[in-house]
C-alpha cells in the first residue's frame, strides 16, 4: 500500500494570514512601480502583527492600512472571531535593498536578487496537472472556507486545516482530517455539518467504507488565528507547492517581487 498525505490552510490560519499581509504590500508598490524591490516578511502574534524586510521603491504606500484592511477582510474583525485587525497594534520594521544585491539586479538584462533551487512538478493525476493528494487537500480548504464565509455553516471562524491521505495503490482515500476554528458549538453538530456541507464536496470514486474522518479530533478549536499560534511568512511552503510529492528548495513565495528566484523560477 502506497500511502501519501498532503495538507492545506485557509485564509485565516496565523500563516497564511501572514503571506496574504506580505503578499497584498507587495501588490501595492508593484501596482505603481513595476521596478519595485520588495521583499516582506510579516509575523502575526496575539498581541502585534510585525512587517519587516526590504523595499527599494519610488512610492509609498500605506502599509499599516493594507494589514489592517487585510485581516479585516479574511474575517478577524472583532474579539467574537478571536482577532481584531481593526485594534491590533501594528509595527513596520523595513530597510532598503542591499546595494551588494542591487549590483548584480540593476542590469540591461535584470538579474536575480538571489540565489535558490527550484523545483518542477507535473503529474497527470488530475487536469490541473498537480498530485491528487494537493487536489483534494486544497479542495477541502476551498469549501471549508466557502461555508464560512456564505454562512452555510454560520459558527465557522477563519482558522482551518485539511489533510489527505491517499491509497495510490487502490486510488482511494484513507483518511480526511478537518480542524476547523468555530464558536461555542456541540461538537457532535459541528461534525455533522462538516461531514454534510464540506466533504461531499470529495469524489465519491475515491472514498468507500473504510475511508476514516477525523473532523475536529481534538474535540474543541475556539481559539485559533495569531492567538492560537504565531504566524509567520514562508511557514507554508510545501501547502504552496506539492504537498511534499516533490522535492523543495526552501524558499518562500510570498511578498517578493520578480527577481526573486523562488518565485519566478515555480
Amino acid at each position: 500500500m502506497k500511502l501519501i498525505t498532503s495538507e492545506a490552510v485557509t485564509v485565516g490560519h496565523p500563516d497564511k494570514m501572514c503571506d496574504l499581509i506580505a503578499d497584498n504590500i507587495l501588490d501595492a508598490f508593484l501596482k505603481n512601480d513595476k521596478d519595485a524591490r520588495v521583499a516582506i516578511e510579516v509575523m502575526a502574534t496575539s498581541k502585534k502583527v510585525i512587517v519587516s524586510g526590504e523595499v527599494t521603491s519610488k512610492i509609498e504606500v500605506d502599509i499599516i492600512k493594507i494589514v489592517r484592511d487585510t485581516i479585516i477582510s479574511i474575517g478577524y474583525d472583532n474579539m467574537d472571531s478571536c482577532y481584531d485587525g481593526n485594534t491590533i497594534p501594528i509595527e513596520i520594521i523595513l530597510n532598503k535593498q542591499s546595494p551588494d544585491i542591487s549590483i548584480g539586479v540593476n542590469q540591461k538584462d535584470i538579474g536575480a536578487g538571489d540565489q535558490g533551487m527550484v523545483y518542477g512538478y507535473a503529474t497527470n493525476e488530475t487536469k490541473e496537472y498537480m498530485p491528487i493528494t494537493v487536489v483534494l487537500a486544497n479542495k477541502l480548504a476551498k469549501r471549508l472556507e466557502e461555508v464560512r464565509v456564505k454562512k452555510i455553516i454560520p459558527y465557522l471562524l477563519p482558522d482551518g486545516k485539511t489533510q489527505v491521505t491517499y491509497d495510490f495503490d487502490n486510488n482511494k482515500i484513507t483518511s480526511i482530517v478537518i480542524s476547523a476554528q468555530h464558536k461555542d458549538i456541540d461538537i457532535n453538530k459541528l461534525r455533522d455539518d462538516i461531514k454534510k456541507y464540506v466533504i461531499k464536496t470529495m469524489p465519491k470514486k475515491y472514498l468507500d467504507n473504510n475511508t476514516k474522518y477525523y473532523i475536529n479530533p481534538t474535540g474543541r478549536f475556539l481559539i485559533g488565528g495569531p492567538v492560537g499560534d504565531t504566524g509567520l511568512t514562508g511557514r507554508k511552503i510545501i501547502v504552496d507547492t506539492y504537498g511534499g510529492i516533490a522535492p523543495h528548495g526552501g524558499g518562500a513565495f510570498s511578498g517578493k517581487d520578480y527577481t526573486k528566484v523562488d518565485r519566478t523560477g515555480a
